[in-house]
C-alpha cells in the first residue's frame, strides 16, 4: 500500500503466514475520534487474536496463544502512522506559509483604507470651512454668505410685518380718536381673529394712555405719567372708554371661544385663547372659567349634602380602644381616590391647552383641596367628634395618613411634567394644601390635650372599679384586701369623683359614655349611682389592664410621631409619659405595693402563722413594673433624644417612679422574711427539752423533732409561695436571706439546750433535714456554697468523742474555736475529764 492512498483508505490489511486470522482493519476516523482509548484498543485486538476456546477456559489440547502476528501488525501500523506523520508536517508548513502571506495582504489593505479615509475626511473638513467662510475670501465662502443673506431676508420679512402692524395700529388710531368707534377691529373680529384683536387693543389702550390724557392714566394696573405737550393733538372722543368696552366684549369673546374649543376638545384653540387672556388680569378670568366649568367639581357639588357612610360597625371599631382602627372614612377615601385619577389625567390637558399650565394646574389644586377635599374632611371629623375623643384622634390620623399619600403620589407622578416629578413649585403648593388642611388641628398643644384627655378618660375609666374598691376596704385590717385600701383613699375618692362628674356633664358624647362605661365595666343603670358594687377581684392587679394601658399609650404615643411636628415630639411623650407615671406608677402600682407592704407588716408579729396572701400579688407588680421599665427605656427615652433638657426630666422623673416602687417592694419582701422568720422562732421556741435528753430506754430515733417539721413545713410553703410570686434574682435573693435566717435561728437555737449524746442524734436528723430544705430552693449564686453545711458539722459535735473533738477544733482554728466551743459547752457530758482537757487545750 502506498503512502499517497487516500485518508479513509484501510491502513492494515496484512496477514501472516502462519496463522489463518485476518487482521483487523482501521481507519484514520477510529484513531482520530474523541473516543479513541489505547487500552481499549489493545484489548479488542487481544481479543480477536485469542482463540475462543482459550478465552472460555476450554482444553488443554488447543494450540498455545502466538504474540507474534500481533507484533508484525504493531510494527506495520506504526510504520504507517509515522508515514502519514510526515505528510501531516509537510502540510502544516505548506498551510503557515500561505496564512504569512495573507496577513501580509491583509495588512498592505489596511493601510491603504486608511490613507483613502484620511484623505476624504481632509476632503471634507476644508469643505466644512468654506461653508462657514473660514477661507477668507477663498472660493469655498459661499456656505456663510448663503447664511448672512437668509439671516437678513428673514430680518426685513420681520420689518415689514412690523411696518404693516404699525399702520395697521395708526389706521385704528385714527378711527376711534377721530370717529369714536373701532370698525376695522371689529371687521377682523368677526373674521375670528380674536387673538390678534386682542393684543392690538391694548396696545391702542396704551396709546391712548400717552396721547389722550382725559382717558384716564391706569392701564393694566399700572400708573402713566401723563405729560402735556402742546404738539399733542387732543381726540375728540373718549378713546380709552371705547377702547375699554371693545377688551370687555372681546374678552367674553374670548372666553366662550376657549369655551367651545375645550367642549370639542380643540388644545391649540385653547391655547390661543389663553394666550390672548394672559393679558387680562393676567389670565384669571380663563383659569377662573376653565376650573369653574370643569366636571368634577359641578358633580362634587352634590357631595357635600350626602350623607357619610353608615356602617355601624366601622363607627364603632372607630371609637373602641381595644379595636383595630378601621382606616379612613369610605367617602372621603373615594372622593381622595377620585381626585389622584382626575387631577394626574387634566394635567395632562392643561399642558396641551396652556402655555402658562403651571398657574393653572396649582389654582386646580388649590380649588381642589379647599373645596372638594376640605368640605369632605370637616364632615368625617365632626361626626367623629360626636362621638368619642378617640375616634376623633384616629379619624384625624387616618385621613391625614390618606391624604398625604394622595399629595406623595402626585409629586411622584409629576403632573404636568410627567414622567418627571413634579416641579418645585407645584410639589411646595401641594404641601401648603395639605398644612392648611390639617393646621387648625394642631395649633399650640391643642392636638397633645387631645390625646392626653383621650388617655385620662380611659385610664380612669379602666381603673374606676379598682381605685372605688380601695376606698371602701378601710375597715378590714386583718386581711390582705382590707390593707389595700388603707393607701390613697383620698386619691381614689378623688378619681371616683371626678369620673363621675364626668360622665354626668354634658360634655361628653352619648357614645362615648357608653364605651367609658363599658371599659368600666359598668351597665347603664349604675351611672345614676352613687355606689358602685366591687368584688376582691376588683381590687387585684391585673396584667391584662396593664397591657391595655400601654397599648394604649403606645397607640396615642405612635398616633403623635405621625402627626405632631417632629421638634414636638419630646415635649408630647413628656407630657403621655407623666400620665402613664401617674396612673399606673402612682394609682395602680404604688397603691398595690403599700397594701401589701401594710399587710406585711401587720404579719411581723402574728401569733399564727403569718398570711402571706400578699405574695401572690408580687409576681403581677414585678411584671406590670418591668412592661413600665421596658417601656420608658426602649421606645419613650429614645424619641427624647433631639431634646436632652427634655430627655433628662423625664429620665430623672422615670428613675424617681422606678426607685419608689422597687423600694416598696423591697421593703414588702424584708418584712415578709422577718414575718417568716419570727415564726421560725417561735416554732423553734416550742422545742421540748427531752428532744435533746431523751431517756437512753425511751429513745428511738425515727424522724426529725416536731419542731423541726413545723419549721419545715412552714418554710416550704413560704418558698412555695415565693416561687410563685417571683423570679429571676428577685427569688434567689429571698431565698438566700431566709436560709441565713433559718441558720442564724437554729445556730442560736441549740446554744439554748443541754444535749445528750443521745439527743445528738436528734439534733443531727433536724439539721439534715434543714440542709435539705434549703437545697431544693432556687437560691442560685446568691448563697454560698455550702453555707448551710454548718448545722450538720455542728450537730457532730454533739456525737463524737473527745478525740474527735480536740481534732476538729484543731482543724477549725481561729475564731471558729470560740464559736464551737460554746456549742461543746452544751455536751451533758461537758463536765467529763475528757471533753475539759479538750476545752483547756485551746
Amino acid at each position: 500500500m502506498s503512502r499517497g492512498s487516500s485518508d479513509g483508505a484501510s491502513i492494515l490489511t496484512h496477514q501472516t503466514s502462519r496463522t489463518s486470522i485476518r487482521g483487523p482493519q482501521f481507519t484514520l476516523d477510529r484513531f482520530s475520534s474523541k473516543d479513541f482509548i489505547v487500552k481499549d484498543f489493545i484489548e479488542h485486538l487481544s481479543d480477536a487474536a485469542v482463540p475462543a476456546t482459550r478465552r472460555s477456559g476450554g482444553a488443554s489440547g488447543q494450540p498455545t496463544f502466538d504474540p507474534k502476528p500481533l507484533i508484525r501488525t504493531f510494527e506495520h501500523a506504526l510504520t504507517r502512522l509515522n508515514g502519514l506523520s510526515e505528510d501531516l508536517q509537510e502540510k502544516e508548513q505548506e498551510l503557515a506559509v500561505a496564512v504569512r502571506r495573507a496577513e501580509l495582504q491583509h495588512n498592505q489593505n489596511v493601510e491603504s483604507l486608511g490613507r483613502r479615509l484620511e484623505q476624504a475626511m481632509d476632503r471634507f473638513q476644508r469643505l466644512d470651512s468654506s461653508l462657514n467662510g473660514g477661507d477668507e475670501g477663498g472660493s469655498d465662502s459661499g456656505g456663510n454668505i448663503a447664511m448672512r443673506i437668509g439671516e437678513r431676508l428673514e430680518e426685513l420679512d420681520r420689518q415689514r410685518k412690523r411696518a404693516l402692524d404699525a399702520k395697521f395700529l395708526i389706521e385704528c388710531w385714527q378711527e376711534v380718536s377721530e370717529r369714536g368707534e373701532l370698525m376695522i377691529l371689529e371687521d377682523q373680529r368677526r373674521s375670528g381673529d380674536i387673538v390678534r384683536c386682542a393684543e392690538i387693543a391694548r396696545q391702542l389702550l396704551r396709546i391712548s394712555a400717552r396721547l389722550d390724557p382725559e382717558g384716564g392714566q391706569r392701564v393694566n394696573g399700572e400708573v402713566q405719567n401723563v405729560v402735556k405737550r402742546r404738539t399733542v393733538h387732543q381726540s375728540r372722543h373718549n378713546t380709552r372708554e371705547v377702547i375699554e368696552k371693545f377688551l370687555e366684549n372681546l374678552e367674553q369673546d374670548l372666553l366662550g371661544k376657549f369655551q367651545e374649543c375645550y367642549a370639542r376638545p380643540n388644545y391649540p384653540g385653547m391655547r390661543d385663547c389663553a394666550i390672548a387672556l394672559k393679558g387680562f388680569n393676567d389670565g384669571s378670568s380663563v383659569m377662573t372659567t376653565y376650573v369653574n366649568q370643569h366636571s368634577f367639581f359641578i358633580d362634587k357639588m352634590q357631595l357635600n349634602v350626602e350623607e357619610l357612610a353608615t356602617d355601624l360597625e366601622t363607627w364603632d371599631r372607630l371609637q373602641d380602644p381595644d379595636a383595630e382602627p378601621p382606616g379612613v372614612e369610605p367617602t372621603l377615601q373615594s372622593l381622595i381616590d377620585e381626585v389622584k385619577i382626575v387631577v394626574q389625567e387634566e394635567s395632562s390637558i392643561i399642558r396641551k391647552a396652556f402655555p402658562y399650565y403651571e398657574e393653572v394646574l396649582i389654582k386646580f389644586l388649590e380649588r381642589i383641596f379647599q373645596q372638594s377635599i376640605q368640605n369632605r374632611l370637616e364632615m368625617v371629623l365632626e361626626k367623629a367628634s360626636e362621638l368619642s375623643s378617640l375616634a376623633f384622634l384616629r379619624a384625624l390620623q387616618a385621613s391625614r395618613s390618606y391624604i398625604t399619600q394622595l399629595v406623595e403620589d402626585l409629586k411622584t407622578h409629576g403632573l404636568t411634567e410627567h414622567p418627571e416629578p413634579a416641579t418645585s413649585q407645584v410639589a411646595a403648593t401641594l404641601d401648603q394644601q395639605l398644612e392648611e388642611l390639617f393646621s387648625s388641628y394642631f395649633v399650640g398643644e391643642k392636638y397633645i390635650e387631645r390625646e392626653k384627655k383621650n388617655l385620662e378618660e380611659l385610664y380612669s375609666s379602666l381603673l374606676l372599679k379598682f381605685t372605688i374598691y380601695h376606698s371602701r376596704r378601710s375597715k378590714m385590717p386583718t386581711s390582705y384586701f382590707g390593707s389595700l385600701a388603707q393607701r390613697g383613699k383620698e386619691l381614689a375618692a378623688s378619681a371616683r369623683d371626678k369620673y363621675m362628674e364626668r360622665l354626668e356633664s354634658t360634655e361628653l358624647p352619648a357614645s362615648q359614655k357608653a364605651t367609658l362605661m363599658r371599659i368600666a365595666g359598668l351597665k347603664e343603670d349604675q351611672q345614676e349611682k352613687k355606689e358602685i358594687d366591687v368584688t376582691d377581684e376588683d381590687g387585684r392587679l391585673s396584667l391584662p389592664v396593664a397591657k391595655r394601658m400601654l397599648k394604649w399609650l403606645a397607640e396615642g404615643v405612635g398616633r403623635g410621631l405621625e402627626l405632631s411636628p417632629g421638634n414636638e415630639t419630646p415635649k408630647d411623650v413628656q407630657i403621655l409619659l407623666n400620665l402613664l407615671l401617674r396612673q399606673m406608677g402612682e394609682i395602680y402600682l404604688e397603691t398595690a405595693l403599700d397594701a401589701a407592704q401594710d399587710h406585711a407588716a401587720s404579719q411581723e408579729n402574728s401569733k399564727t402563722p403569718p398570711d402571706l396572701t400578699h405574695l401572690p400579688s408580687l409576681h403581677a407588680i414585678t411584671t406590670i413594673l418591668h412592661l413600665l421599665q421596658q417601656t420608658t427605656t426602649t421606645i419613650l427615652f429614645p424619641l427624647c433624644t433631639p431634646n436632652l433638657t427634655i430627655r433628662r426630666e423625664i429620665e430623672k422623673s422615670t428613675n424617681i417612679t422606678m426607685a419608689t416602687l422597687e423600694s416598696k417592694l423591697s421593703n414588702i419582701l424584708n418584712l415578709t422574711l422577718t414575718a417568716s422568720l419570727n415564726w421560725v422562732s417561735r416554732c423553734l421556741a416550742q422545742q421540748k427539752k427531752t428532744d435533746f435528753r431523751p431517756k437512753e430506754e425511751e429513745f428511738l430515733v425515727t424522724s426529725e423533732t416536731q419542731a423541726c417539721r413545723e419549721v419545715s413545713a412552714f418554710l416550704t410553703r413560704v418558698a412555695t409561695q415565693a416561687t410563685a410570686a417571683l423570679s429571676g434574682r428577685n427569688l434567689a435573693l429571698f431565698l438566700a436571706e431566709l436560709a441565713r435566717g433559718l441558720r442564724s435561728l437554729v445556730l442560736g437555737h441549740l446554744l439554748k439546750y443541754t444535749i445528750s449524746q443521745v439527743g445528738g442524734l436528734s439534733v443531727s436528723k433536724d439539721m439534715n433535714r434543714y440542709v435539705e430544705l434549703v437545697r431544693g430552693w432556687p437560691t442560685g449564686e446568691e448563697l454560698e456554697p455550702g453555707a448551710m453545711d454548718v448545722l450538720t458539722d455542728v450537730s457532730t459535735l454533739f456525737i463524737i468523742g473527745p478525740e474527735a473533738l480536740r481534732d476538729r477544733l484543731r482543724a477549725a482554728g481561729g475564731s471558729d474555736v470560740q464559736e464551737l466551743k460554746g456549742f461543746i459547752a452544751r455536751r451533758d457530758d461537758v463536765g467529763s475529764v475528757g471533753v475539759q482537757s479538750v476545752l483547756s487545750g485551746f
